[in-house]
C-alpha cells in the first residue's frame, strides 16, 4: 500500500470535469485506489463517490493505492492534482 497527501489547487475543486480527468487518470492503473477527505474514503474510479465527497479548492485529501503499481498510480495522480488540472484546458 502507498499513500500521499496532497491539496487540491484548482479553485473549483474535484467537481465533474476535474473528477473525470482524475477517474481517467487513475484507471490507467491496476492498483485499486481510494481518496480520503477526512473519515471518507471512496474508489478513485467512481465518479459519483468522487462527488460524494465535497472537494473544493484548497482541502488536503490523501490518495491511497493497493497493488502492482501502487506507487505510480499515486505519483500520477498527485502529480495531476497539483498541477491544478491544467489537462482541462
Amino acid at each position: 500500500m502507498f499513500v500521499k497527501d496532497v491539496v487540491v489547487q484548482n479553485k473549483v475543486g474535484l467537481h465533474a470535469r476535474p473528477a473525470t480527468f482524475f477517474i481517467q487518470k487513475a484507471n490507467e492503473f491496476k492498483s485499486s485506489i481510494w481518496i480520503e477527505k477526512e473519515d471518507r474514503r471512496v474508489n478513485a474510479k467512481s465518479l459519483l463517490g468522487i462527488l460524494s465527497l465535497g472537494i473544493v479548492g484548497g482541502t488536503a485529501i490523501r490518495i491511497i493505492a493497493d497493488g502492482a503499481d501502487e506507487k505510480e498510480a499515486v505519483d500520477g495522480l498527485v502529480e495531476l492534482v497539483e498541477s491544478g488540472f491544467t489537462e482541462e484546458v
